[in-house]
């Protein structure tokens, strides 16, 4: 497989954009870019990457794991965006230096660390490479606007199916997906702060979904017997994740 090959060569940043736009960086792009890491951290479940008003000094590509955006109001804490291996969590804080949101480790996670320095000077000398970073963190975005419109829009096992299809659909980009869905370390309560429900309704939504032959979570797996009628059900189009479709940049570039 592509993403498999890539890792090959480049360990750390091999999946960055795969599926998307990874065809339009050229090889010395990649060598660049594999360079730009300074540490490679392992970080244990429920580490606090960043707390919101941290002041930053690098960002952090997730090598493997997953993470999750987080905001937090009162006792309860809302998950607003879940990041899979390839993304650049936090390139935000190279403009912003500090976040208004949380980033925490969903499962233990490996990181590789970018001094911003080194970024500051990417965005001098590299101009299609800096372009490229912007474009990720403009498709965060495109990412945080359908997830608010889908919790407007959808009941909460909707939401949780909805989450399932993106998740699968990011994860086959990359080369991490079966053929029945995915591993993840996500829980119940995530899934409760990321849909704005409580434990208990996401439960109950669960067994609404495995009842009804969409979906089924449990131990640490999702597994779908049938994608399209999962996608149905969540009213997903994966257009704005800028993979295939007709968004896609895969033919255009940048």
């Amino acid at each position: 497989m592509a993403a498999s090959t890539e890792l090959e060569r480049f360990p750390n940043t091999g999946l960055f954009l795969e599926g998307r736009l990874r065809h339009d960086l050229s090889q010395e792009e990649k060598v660049e870019l594999e360079s730009l890491v300074s540490r490679v951290e392992i970080l244990p479940d429920g580490h606090r990457l960043i707390s919101r008003g941290d002041i930053c000094d690098h960002s952090t590509m997730l090598i493997d794991g997953f993470m999750l955006r987080t905001l937090d109001s009162g006792d309860r804490r809302y998950g607003v965006s879940f990041h899979v291996p390839g993304d650049f969590v936090d390139l935000h804080c190279f403009a912003l230096k500090r976040l208004d949101h949380n980033i925490e480790c969903v499962g233990q996670a490996k990181v590789g660390l970018v001094p911003h320095e080194r970024i500051a000077e990417v965005m001098k000398e590299k101009p299609h490479l800096a372009r490229l970073f912007w474009f990720s963190t403009l498709l965060d975005a495109a990412m945080h606007r359908e997830w608010i419109m889908k919790l407007e829009q959808l009941k909460v096992p909707q939401r949780i199916a909805h989450i399932f299809a993106e998740v699968w659909c990011r994860l086959d980009m990359v080369g991490l997906a079966f053929e029945d869905g995915f591993d993840t370390p996500l829980t119940q309560a995530d899934l409760a702060d990321m849909c704005g429900a409580t434990p208990i309704h996401v439960n109950r939504a669960i067994g609404e979904l495995r009842k009804s032959g969409i979906a089924d979570f449990n131990r640490g797996e999702v597994r779908i017997c049938n994608r399209e009628k999962l996608e149905s059900f969540a009213d997903f189009e994966k257009d704005y994740l800028y993979g295939d479709g007709a968004l896609s940049l895969r033919q255009d570039g940048l």
